[in-house]
């Protein structure tokens, strides 16, 4: 009687189990995309922000920068001057990182995978 008992409340635990992880994997937690402070940048239709916008910062201050991937194909953020590089990012995958420098200066930053229409500048201004 007892291992029956036992049993049951280990095949409820693992269905439990099971049913959460299911609902976690078709339903994912928006919880890093909803919440950004600092900039935003999302790669989408081979592009950042549409614009590929120009991107300022200053001096001794880094700025927060948070890369989101909106696209169905993978997409990176590289800036090889201040050493930034997120690697391949999934869809729905977001990588958050920082624009720091103690020089002033103009930056080139890319995708690698498409690097003739996601490209853009990070211009670091004197403190």
């Amino acid at each position: 009687m007892l291992n029956n008992i036992i049993a049951i409340v280990a095949v409820s635990f693992i269905t439990v189990g099971v049913i959460w992880a299911i609902g976690n994997f078709t339903h994912p937690s928006q919880e890093s995309g909803s919440t950004h402070k600092g900039l935003l940048l999302i790669a989408q239709d081979n592009l950042f922000n549409r614009t590929n916008p120009k991107i300022f910062a200053t001096v001794y201050r880094p700025e927060k920068l948070d890369i989101l991937n909106k696209d169905f194909v993978r997409h990176d953020f590289i800036v090889d001057k201040l050493n930034i590089n997120t690697a391949y990012l999934s869809s729905e995958q977001d990588f958050p990182t920082a624009i720091a420098s103690s020089k002033p200066g103009t930056f080139e930053y890319y995708c690698s995978l498409h690097p003739m229409t996601m490209r853009g500048e990070i211009i670091i201004r004197p403190g």
